[in-house]
């Protein structure tokens, strides 16, 4: 099988030994990211990190693995997210998703197929909880609708349909929204999306322009964007549907959440802005 990730990069050192170490642990654990991508379409994308999938309760026990092989670690969102770092190189560590949806269970290790990552021979994240996963990202600044629908021209025939569908449960109108841009964004593609997923997706549509929504107080925005919608919670309009009993997430959790990106949104800008300026002086001292 061919290998992923093989033209070299710096950090693809501290990528393989951060993977030898993990497997010689024995704590289970799932590669996705750009090498999970490579792996399935065969686009390959310098990244600036290492994306691995665990199990919640498997998180510490392998974030303790790495602090031992020389790693810096810590839990960046207590409900999703775990980073670890060598030099300038960065691991995340994912356990469920931002919005509390994809939760990484049993499921995602029973599908994984075995791939071999810069040499190293590992599992990877199922193309289905890819799909289902990078659904959900739709931010101003980063939207997985590209990545998807490169998924599907190469995984289509051989995706378990029935077990995807399942994944969306009542966010099915998420997954039809993609199958939709999928064949317009490729047309002589669209028959690749099986003839029943499609029928069945249109049935609950149908049914669902019959009547308006029981649950008339929730905004479900936040399960696509962290930051576009909660200017209806903040007016008191809406309901956010991460919110327990709706979604898994508490609110001190998307309180910490919300403040933590909106700071690094913040300073994201600012340095854009200074990078702007600096480019439009250089210019105008080239100008005199």
């Amino acid at each position: 099988m061919q290998s992923i990730g093989m033209p070299h990069d710096p950090a693809h050192d501290v990528y393989r030994e951060a993977l030898e170490c993990l497997q010689d642990s024995g704590i289970p654990f799932l590669v996705g990211g750009a090498f999970g991508f490579e792996s399935y379409t065969g686009i390959v994308r310098k990244t600036k990190d290492l994306d691995l999938f665990v199990r919640p309760a498997d998180c510490h026990r392998l974030l303790r693995r790495l602090e031992q092989a020389g790693y810096r670690t810590e839990i960046r969102f207590a409900h999703w997210l775990a980073k670890a770092w060598r030099q300038d190189c960065s691991i995340d560590i994912i356990f469920s998703s931002g919005n509390g949806v994809c939760r990484v269970d049993d499921l995602w290790f029973r599908h994984a197929p075995p791939s071999t990552v810069l040499g190293v021979d590992v599992h990877l994240i199922p193309a289905e909880e890819m799909i289902w996963s990078k659904a959900f990202i739709m931010e101003r600044h980063r939207y997985d609708g590209g990545d998807i629908a490169h998924l599907l021209r190469a995984r289509a025939a051989m995706l378990d349909w029935a077990r995807l569908l399942s994944r969306f449960h009542t966010h099915w109108r998420v997954l039809f929204s993609h199958v939709v841009l999928f064949g317009f964004i490729y047309p002589e593609q669209r028959l690749r999306i099986p003839d029943w997923l499609m029928r069945e997706l249109m049935r609950r549509m149908t049914q669902d322009m019959q009547c308006l929504p029981f649950d008339r107080r929730v905004c479900q925005g936040t399960l696509l964007s962290w930051s576009q919608f909660l200017v209806h919670m903040d007016l008191g309009e809406y309901e956010d549907a991460r919110h327990v009993p709706r979604g898994t997430l508490n609110v001190e959790e998307i309180q910490h959440m919300t403040d933590v990106l909106r700071q690094e949104q913040e300073a994201s800008a600012q340095t854009t802005d200074l990078a702007a300026d600096q480019e439009e002086a250089r210019s105008c001292h080239g100008q005199i």
